[in-house]
């Protein structure tokens, strides 16, 4: 395209917009000037929804007291896709902008209208509507009842007035936490619909097992309502103390047909590599012939749960007319309502679901599940609201799993440090079986029912998406040519989905420990390593940015160790570097992380700030302390003793610096920190031990196993 077509080219809109044109799905404007923005992402406590408001503010010229972000709903609201990838901010974001200020456009050709003057004779300033000698003055709300919002949104809209943001850019205070803070109504488990009746599901007791049968003469004393469909079991009271001491009565009473097949924990790179296999080519190059030393290493991870701090919740409503009302905090309301449609034959229009929020998820937990336990119990009771709370049980042995992995890497390097060929292949469970998926339903209670769904394995995002077992699989630096495969396992037993980071979070571990194996082979410093083999100028900024803010060089303890861990996030989002501090006296004891970032423009600091310390704690408790546990025949790791994570006594000091680019697209920050704070923390370990760890979690028992080993 030359410089002229580009020119005349008619501006695109956001892939969003074209999917949801409707100006009025987005925006609203109520008399008193409130001005309700709803988009398809979901609040999980990542801040996305403040992040959106100062971009709507922004872009109408109002306070952002006068933006109202509301729930997402799927009638009333638009549809973009599931709330994950960090991608929150890159889809709804250029979205909300052009939106909000196609609304100001039309706000002010009213006025101008209605002055009889010409539009670029009026402007906005904190909400007010104004003629450019400020003679003539009105609002958003004073206009509201004479501009239609159901109009499509255009991408010819004018640019906003010059002189830049005013919001985007600031520490905005998050809008969701005075509720919250002060124990206000704010979660699902706080919802209190008239009416609502409290119902629970009786679980299996292991993978697999089928209802064989439920003595009657135990059911006949309850003073609640039994629902049965297959091995579904579940019971709906009035009385939330009644309802628990049924269930109770109901594992008792229920026989079930039980079976092993579960493989062995202790040996999951076995299980996970002797497939079947999808095989996922993702770089192949030619291997060259040369005089170089050959470097081998293989590493793995265990399952993780989500171990989110409240279980799961759902409410549903069945109408008596048939239709349905749920009130979920799924990552993906959209795709929860087609997939219960499709369950239950339903028409996807009489379906309605609308976001409620509940404890900070990143991924596929059981939302989705538990608002479909609470359909189906609220089939036996129309007219009545039914809310599901699932049991610390439940959450940590029945939501999906993020999939335990294995790898192993090679390089030829010659004695300058020189990496003359790398060759990586990864073994994994897919990372996603969201509702959706494949064309499944993919609904926990949906394999349970008398006519059961067929639960496939779980799949992965397309490569175009960052991939799943494959994500951040390709090393940033110079490491010649590359081949680099991924095998995704196609039957298993045990449910895997998406987990925050998905394949990245081990990738990175792997990819970074390896960095520094070979900088060691070569007696290198591994920054100056990285360094030597990195071309991306933004990586070498926020490499050194990490480096100088945590002294990195400097003297230590003996039995302190520092490592890095670095990754550019899907390898097209946010740089991150992680520099640990670890100290290894009778415990591993995580001091200090030291976290640099790049997410090009920053919309909120303090909120970037806190996705970046979430995401890095989150990754500590993985990398030390967390495994799913399990026999051949259940899992194990049912609370938080037997699933231990990271304690609040035990969270490190943490540092973020923010390398700011104003004039670059925004990306997200939730997932960007994963992968290289295990990448840093392992590097750290081996730095203070002398021994590599290269099976996670790396807890004091694993490294003293590994020291005796050496």
């Amino acid at each position: 395209m030359t410089a002229t077509d580009r020119s005349t080219a008619t501006p695109s809109l956001p892939r969003d917009l074209v999917a949801n044109p409707t100006l009025s799905r987005w925006v609203t404007v109520d008399d008193d000037g409130t001005i309700g923005v709803r988009v398809g992402k979901v609040e999980l406590g990542q801040g996305i929804l403040t992040a959106l408001a100062q971009i709507a503010a922004d872009a109408l010229d109002v306070p952002l007291s006068q933006v109202r972000m509301l729930r997402a709903h799927t009638t009333d609201g638009p549809d973009e896709g599931m709330t994950s990838g960090s991608m929150s901010i890159v889809d709804a974001g250029p979205s909300v902008r052009l939106a909000c200020r196609n609304v100001r456009a039309l706000f002010i050709g009213e006025a101008a209208r209605g002055w009889d003057v010409e539009a670029d004779q009026v402007t906005v300033e904190g909400g007010s509507i104004r003629t450019a000698d400020a003679n003539r003055t009105t609002t958003y709300g004073e206009l509201a009842r004479r501009v239609s919002l159901d109009v499509p949104v255009s991408a010819e809209v004018p640019a906003k007035i010059p002189g830049g943001p005013r919001l985007v850019g600031t520490s905005v205070a998050r809008l969701d936490l005075p509720d919250k803070v002060a124990g206000r109504p704010a979660y699902i488990g706080d919802l209190s619909l008239p009416g609502q009746l409290v119902g629970r599901v009786v679980r299996p007791p292991s993978v697999g097992a089928r209802l064989v049968a439920v003595d009657e003469t135990a059911t006949a004393q309850l003073s609640v309502q039994v629902v049965r469909d297959g091995s579904f079991l579940g019971v709906v009271g009035a009385d939330e103390a009644e309802v628990e001491r049924a269930v109770r009565t109901l594992r008792r009473a229920a026989d079930w047909d039980e079976a092993d097949h579960l493989p062995d924990e202790d040996d999951l790179p076995g299980y996970l590599r002797a497939g079947p296999h999808e095989t996922i080519p993702v770089v192949a190059e030619d291997r060259p012939q040369g005089a170089t030393r050959r470097l081998r290493a293989s590493f793995s991870r265990p399952y993780l749960a989500h171990a989110s701090m409240a279980p799961s919740c759902g409410v549903a409503r069945w109408e008596t007319d048939g239709s349905l009302a749920v009130w979920s905090h799924s990552q993906g309301i959209h795709r929860l309502r087609d997939a219960i449609a499709q369950v239950l034959d339903l028409d996807v229009s009489s379906v309605v679901v609308e976001h409620a929020e509940n404890a900070g998820c990143y991924g596929h937990n059981g939302a989705d599940d538990a608002a479909f336990d609470a359909v189906l119990l609220a089939r036996a009771v129309p007219g009545r609201p039914v809310a599901v709370q699932w049991s610390r049980a439940d959450e940590l042995t029945w939501a999906p799993f993020g999939s335990a992995m294995a790898a192993t890497v090679e390089a030829d390097v010659d004695d300058t440090g020189q990496v003359h060929s790398w060759t990586y292949d990864v073994w994994s469970q897919g990372h996603t079986s969201r509702p959706g998926s494949a064309g499944a339903a993919l609904l926990l209670a949906g394999a349970q029912l008398s006519t059961p769904l067929t639960i496939p394995a779980a799949v992965d995002p397309p490569s175009s998406k960052g991939g799943g077992t494959t994500r951040n699989s390709v090393p940033i630096y110079q490491v010649g040519p590359r081949r680099i495969t991924g095998h995704r396992l196609l039957e298993t037993p045990i449910r895997s989905s998406a987990l925050r980071s998905l394949g990245s979070f081990f990738n990175v571990f792997c990819i970074e420990s390896f960095m520094d194996e070979l900088a060691a082979e070569v007696g290198q410093d591994p920054l100056e390593y990285r360094l030597g083999r990195l071309g991306d100028e933004r990586g070498r900024a926020v490499l050194e940015r990490a480096a100088t803010a945590s002294g990195w060089g400097d003297s230590t303890p003996e039995d302190v160790g520092r490592g890095i861990g670095f990754a550019r996030y899907k390898d097209s989002e946010a740089y991150c570097a992680v520099i640990a501090e670890v100290e290894a006296g009778q415990e591993i004891r995580l001091r200090r992380l030291t976290i640099a970032a790049d997410v090009g423009q920053v919309v909120n600091p303090d909120g970037t700030c806190n996705q970046l310390e979430g995401g890095a704690t989150q990754a500590a408790s993985w990398t030390l302390k967390e495994r799913v546990r399990f026999d051949r025949r259940r899992v194990t790791s049912d609370d938080w003793e037997s699933y231990p994570i990271l304690r609040f006594s035990e969270v490190p000091e943490i540092g973020v610096h923010l390398v700011d680019r104003p004039d670059l697209p925004s990306v997200g920050a939730g997932e960007a920190a994963q992968g290289p704070t295990a990448g840093a923390i392992g590097n750290a370990v081996a730095a203070a031990v002398g021994v590599r760890v290269r099976d996670l979690p790396l807890t004091t028992e694993a490294v003293v196993a590994a020291i005796e080993a050496d």
